[in-house]
């Protein structure tokens, strides 16, 4: 038995002369948050679309749940929760109603279980749609997509308008289907959202993958920027050479130098002198990420 719960193999889709994807290969593994990054435009929501068969492949092969998008899209959709980046419904409705026609248009879901994702996203049932904020708007999708405990979530952009509090809740929920089996795919473009709840990670830019790994290992290829202070000069030379040490710059006492991989060599180096001043701060994941953006990172594809 396959323990994918999405397998997307050597993906292409283009709009005529624009570029969506680009030759992508991933998998998710059933029962795991695999968090999707990247910026806007990059290719995140038409990788979305292509899995539940709202637009068509131009090349490559997906599966989903081991079902085909195409073939098997009713049996399908009943398995999936899904959040579009772009939420819409009916504004005449109030939230309750709406909640309770999609639940019906799913063969029903429990009323309780409605009210109680609505009280813990602080929405209010009895409230028109057209009335609500872009936040409580998105509240009534992440109701929608969750109530009916689905086998894998599809979330695009699912804290798009919620304020710090509800994207709390909002990430507890996510932890709690994971620990109910049920396996998350969430796109975003903000790495601390992700890096909370994820268990891996995949990066795309401009419609490729440009890394897939787990959270702590991505962690593990940041660097240090290190900064170290000596009663008196020394000699640029003497750490030029070390193993991992780069942007090496000695200005007067101060050293300062950035280090991939153990400071060991560094330390070592470093403790031949009198040392007054030691700092090394680890390289912030949202810049790693930005670096992986912007195309100045090397390409960490993992399996």
């Amino acid at each position: 038995m396959s323990t994918a719960a999405i397998d997307i193999d050597h993906l292409t889709k283009t709009y005529g002369t624009r570029r969506g994807l680009t030759d992508l290969s991933l998998q998710v593994r059933k029962g795991e948050v695999f968090g999707y990054l990247g910026p806007n435009g990059a290719g995140k929501s038409t990788t979305i679309r292509t899995l539940l068969d709202l637009v068509r492949p131009t090349s490559g092969t997906v599966r989903v749940l081991g079902l085909d998008p195409r073939g098997d899209a009713v049996r399908l959709h009943r398995r999936i929760g899904y959040l579009a980046g772009d939420f819409v419904v009916d504004g005449r409705q109030k939230a309750g109603e709406c909640l309770t026609f999609l639940a019906g248009l799913r063969g029903g879901v429990p009323p309780h279980r409605i009210a109680a994702l609505a009280e813990r996203l602080e929405l209010d049932l009895d409230a028109r749609i057209k009335s609500l904020s872009k936040g409580n708007r998105q509240k009534v999708g992440l109701v929608q997509a969750f109530m009916h405990r689905p086998e894998l979530l599809i979330l695009d952009e699912p804290t798009s308008g919620l304020d710090p509090l509800v994207q709390q809740t909002f990430l507890d929920m996510v932890a709690e289907a994971r620990a109910d089996g049920q396996t998350v795919f969430m796109s975003s473009h903000i790495m601390s959202e992700v890096e909370a709840v994820a268990d891996r990670v995949a990066i795309i830019r401009e419609g490729r993958l440009v890394a897939l790994d787990a959270v702590a290992d991505l962690r593990a290829r940041s660097f240090l920027q290190a900064r170290i202070t000596f009663a008196a000069p020394v000699p640029v030379e003497e750490f030029a050479g070390l193993p991992g040490v780069t942007d090496l710059a000695v200005d007067g006492t101060t050293l300062t130098c950035r280090v991939d991989g153990s400071p060991d060599p560094l330390i070592k180096a470093a403790a031949r002198h009198t040392v007054t001043g030691l700092r090394a701060d680890t390289q912030d994941l949202e810049e790693l990420f930005y670096s992986y953006y912007t195309g100045r990172a090397d390409s960490g594809i993992a399996a």
